[in-house]
């Protein structure tokens, strides 16, 4: 039989970075940015940015198709994460359908603007939605990586501190005969 020694024990009360990040206004700012950004591009995306695109060269004008999707598709996802962990917060979900959704979320780290042919070439509106949308999926990442982390350490130390039902019952069993 083992005893804990370390932080988590039967007397010891674990704190979910996730469940705390989500009450935050670190979490209220950073969902209001994710969906401005959303705003910002769809807005620019359909306006000002289709009249810019159709000015552009065959060879920018293509890298532009591509990058602005690139950019949609970034920013969906992590909208998606955003929403997720909102609904969460406001008990609209529980944390297993959660972790269900947030499975389906695909927070890549491909893809920056050094590595993007022409992308000096592109208009400068794009760039900084790009350059932003980059900024922002970095700190989600390392959020979802610190909150992921966390609830399978919060996981493991509930299964470690709760009581094994079995070894129960053979120490049951072993008492009543041995007497």
């Amino acid at each position: 039989m083992s005893t804990s020694t370390g932080p988590v024990g039967p007397n010891s009360v674990t704190v979910s970075f996730g469940e705390r990040f989500q009450a935050s206004e670190q979490f209220d700012a950073i969902f209001k940015e994710g969906m401005a950004l959303v705003e910002r591009t769809a807005a620019y995306l359909d306006g000002e940015g289709r009249a810019e695109a159709k000015r552009l060269g065959p060879p920018t004008s293509m890298v532009y198709a591509t990058e602005s999707m690139r950019l949609t598709t970034r920013l969906l996802e992590l909208a998606s994460w955003l929403l997720i962990r909102r609904s969460l917060k406001e008990g609209d979900i529980t944390p297993a359908e959660a972790q269900r959704k947030r499975e389906r979320i695909k927070l890549k780290t491909l893809g920056r603007p050094a590595h993007i042919r022409c992308f000096d070439d592109l208009p400068e509106s794009l760039r900084e939605l790009i350059v932003h949308s980059f900024s922002l999926q970095d700190r989600i990442i390392q959020l979802d990586r610190a909150m992921t982390q966390n609830t399978q350490a919060s996981q493991e130390a509930a299964a470690e501190a709760s009581p094994n039902p079995v070894a129960a019952q053979m120490s049951m069993l072993q008492q009543a005969f041995t007497r």
